[in-house]
């Protein structure tokens, strides 16, 4: 039994499986501090279901708080950069094109040393030890504890950012090291960007995680606590308070694994409504599309692994932005509506007019029109039938562009319509094929991070001229899918769920750019005694 929980800007959703069976699901408001909101989630479900805590083996959660750290630019570390990339890596220094504000905010020592390789494993330079336990030394004297070390080519050959690493615990002792390798992809800049932004979240990302663990500690929950990654699998808390740059996207991508879960449909576009935005997704074999292009990320170009995800300010608390005078008119000229990108987000309680509030939202024009059932629809003001059908046809107007934007192809494609607001989503949007709105619709993020998987990736460029192509590919297999046992992945579940082979036509002979990406089943903890559950509850282990 495990319980999976997604944490939005606006809901947090908790639900409780056993083996492929939803027990119980329950949304509570996101709030300010969030572990609370997360604790009454959890407590809700195993009330609902009657189920002790000793019966639960895991619990998997997806957070907001490291996206909104960096898009509001808060509770960041200072950071000191160590580039191994001498003399050649010196053109465009640390921070280029970074926000001012950001920039500021995290930036504190910069060290461009010698060192580096080239794409086929030359050194660029030799590794200076002497400069690098200076730079080291320097940090720990200036009081700066988070440090970033990136290196040319490291995820080809990491020695350099690892010795680097060696050098820099043992001059400082209480430094928190963060590697590019172990973050980003080829593309030294962009790799940087997301070591550093890494860096900068550490403090934050332990404070969470202890929280977290002390909510579930509260509620005698002994089982292990898992964080969703960026691309719908997992890592443990201890990797999370490493890594958190990692989880970033993790709330889209849940929806989007919970889509492919209750529907059994492995290619479809997922669109989830929440209370704020829209994020519309595409699912292949069952997992989100990655972007394959640099990811902005508060202003600042990483390529770590994400989701290509298309956000849209249009949820259930988004603003309608309309005079109230006409309310109940006749005819609407184009400048007379404005819907969004503000919402009243967790305060659609308080604000909303179907919660006695004085804001006229998305949801309100949809229980007006019919299209929904909740609240109380008397506290809705009079709406037109004008206004009720010009507001609700420029949302799927703006839902359809939406769709079209993410398709690869041209023709219509099944729709999988998810989370608390998914019925904005018209069953006739143009572009859809069907518009799926499977059950627990409304929690499929919490789903996602139930059911979520193990899992790792590799990428590497391979010569085949000096390598057969099926030897180099097998042992990029057997390395990948050793990651993943070494995650925690059971070993006869991993199977390899996406391959990308990239030639590379700049290199001398057959090179390859290689990237392989493999899954498997969270290894099942020892099993708790099934007695502590109530009869009725089916256990599946």
């Amino acid at each position: 039994m495990r319980i999976g929980v997604d944490v939005g800007g606006t809901n947090t959703d908790a639900v409780l499986i056993d083996g492929l069976r939803i027990v119980a699901t329950n949304k509570q408001p996101t709030t300010p501090d969030v572990s609370s909101g997360v604790s009454a989630a959890i407590r809700a479900v195993l009330g609902d279901a009657n189920v002790a805590p000793a019966a639960i083996t895991a619990v998997m959660i997806g957070t907001t708080h490291f996206t909104n750290a960096l898009v509001e630019a808060n509770r960041l570390d200072r950071v000191a950069i160590m580039r191994l990339a001498s003399p050649s890596g010196e053109a465009l220094p640390p921070f280029t094109g970074w926000p001012e504000n950001l920039a500021q905010q995290i930036s504190s020592e910069t060290f461009l040393l010698p060192g580096g390789y080239e794409f086929d494993g030359r050194e660029i330079s030799a590794f200076d030890e002497g400069r690098v336990r200076a730079a080291a030394r320097r940090c720990r004297e200036g009081g700066i504890n988070n440090i970033a070390v990136s290196s040319a080519f490291a995820p080809i050959n990491a020695a350099m950012e690892e010795r680097a690493a060696q050098v820099v615990h043992a001059e400082h002792p209480a430094a928190s090291i963060s590697l590019s390798h172990t973050v980003g992809r080829l593309g030294l800049i962009e790799r940087e960007n997301g070591v550093i932004l890494n860096a900068a979240l550490i403090s934050l990302a332990r404070h969470v995680v202890a929280s977290l663990e002390r909510a579930l500690g509260d509620l005698k929950l002994a089982a292990p606590l898992f964080i969703s990654q960026n691309d719908g699998t997992l890592i443990s808390a201890e990797d999370a308070a490493r890594y958190p740059v990692m989880t970033i996207g993790s709330g889209p991508t849940n929806s989007m694994r919970g889509a492919a879960f209750l529907t059994g449909i492995n290619d479809a576009i997922v669109m989830d409504v929440g209370g704020t935005t829209c994020d519309i997704g595409v699912l292949s074999k069952g997992f989100p599309r990655e972007s394959s292009i640099s990811v902005d990320i508060g202003g600042v170009r990483t390529n770590f692994r994400m989701p290509d995800i298309l956000a849209m300010g249009l949820g259930g608390g988004t603003r309608i932005h309309l005079d109230p005078a006409r309310y109940m008119a006749d005819a609407l000229v184009e400048s007379d509506l404005r819907i969004g990108p503000d919402s009243v987000g967790y305060r659609i309680l308080q604000d909303a007019f179907l919660f006695g509030g004085q804001t006229l939202t998305a949801s309100d024009v949809a229980v007006a029109a019919g299209r929904t059932r909740f609240g109380d629809a008397s506290s809705i003001p009079p709406l037109s039938a004008t206004v009720q059908t010009a507001v609700w046809h420029r949302m799927q107007a703006m839902f359809a562009e939406g769709v079209d934007r993410m398709k690869t192809a041209q023709g219509d494609v099944p729709i999988i319509a998810v989370g608390g607001g998914h019925f904005l989503i018209d069953n006739d949007l143009p572009g859809a094929t069907q518009v799926l709105r499977p059950p627990h619709a409304a929690v499929a993020n919490a789903v996602g991070a139930a059911i979520a998987q193990i899992g790792a990736q590799l990428e590497q460029i391979v010569d085949y001229d000096s390598v057969p192509r099926h030897a180099a590919l097998e042992r990029m297999r057997e390395a990948v899918m050793a990651r993943v046992t070494a995650n925690g992945g059971q070993t006869d579940s991993i199977r390899i769920v996406d391959m990308e082979e990239v030639f590379l036509s700049y290199l001398p002979g057959r090179s390859a750019q290689v990237r392989m990406k493999a899954v498997g089943d969270l290894a099942e903890p020892t099993a708790p005694s099934m007695g502590t559950a109530v009869a009725g509850v089916r256990h599946a282990h």
